[in-house]
């Protein structure tokens, strides 16, 4: 399961260097150019750590760290980018909430040891799968649906589970019997797994103007969507 970081900069030529380098070494690297964007990928990505730039247009990054902070369940990392080196300017930025801070310019490896070192003391929040603003976090047994949290039951959980981690694979419903009832002593029917799925659509699905997450494929079963 790879760990998402989001690059919040403004300069397209070092946005798109840190991003290069950050999925050579295995990220998933998403990327906005400014606060406001940064705020919609937030939601939407749930990202493990952010890569933030300070001097950034239409929402500072001050102010952006300022509302990341201000979010429900918030478990990111932010490391701060700045041309600004003064030891003011690092104390007001670990105040404001960052985990670290690095001055520009930078070396690629040592921001690379930065990220290390932050996930290594925050690694254990990063255990999550992410599709647009639905994430699950195994461990935790927690679910989050662009940052709130939707209460499901166990079989509820371990069948949203199982679907993400297979997206866009169609799973019969004999294959989710044998996921949600492993150990059953008595026959478990297709109707059991579609009440299940009925309910948790009904909690993952809350607006009508976006695509269905889990859709029926006739004859065959269920599908996870996930562009």
């Amino acid at each position: 399961m790879k760990q998402t970081i989001l690059v919040v900069e403004d300069d397209n030529m070092i946005r798109k260097l840190i991003s290069i380098y950050l999925t050579k070494a295995g990220y998933d690297v998403v990327e906005a150019a400014d606060g406001e964007a940064a705020k919609e990928v937030f939601l939407l990505k749930h990202p493990c750590l952010i890569i933030l730039d300070l001097m950034l247009p239409k929402l500072s990054g001050e102010d952006f760290c300022t509302w990341v902070r201000d979010q429900e369940r918030n478990e990111v990392s932010v490391i701060m980018l700045s041309a600004k080196s003064r030891t003011e300017d690092k104390i007001n930025g670990l105040k404001i909430g960052a985990d670290d801070y690095l001055v520009k310019p930078f070396d690629p490896e040592e921001l690379l040891a930065h990220i290390e070192a932050v996930l290594r003391r925050t690694g254990k929040f990063c255990q999550k799968i992410t599709y647009d603003g639905l994430c699950i976090k195994p461990r935790k047994g927690e679910v989050l649906l662009f940052d709130k949290e939707v209460t499901l039951t166990k079989h509820e959980f371990n069948l949203l589970y199982y679907f993400m981690e297979n997206p866009n694979l169609v799973i019969s419903r004999e294959n989710l019997i044998n996921q949600l009832y492993p150990y059953a002593d008595k026959l478990v029917l297709d109707r059991t797994i579609d009440a299940h799925i009925k309910k948790l659509r009904k909690k993952i699905e809350v607006n009508a103007a976006l695509p269905k997450r889990i859709v029926t494929v006739r004859g065959m079963g269920y599908k996870f969507v996930a562009e």
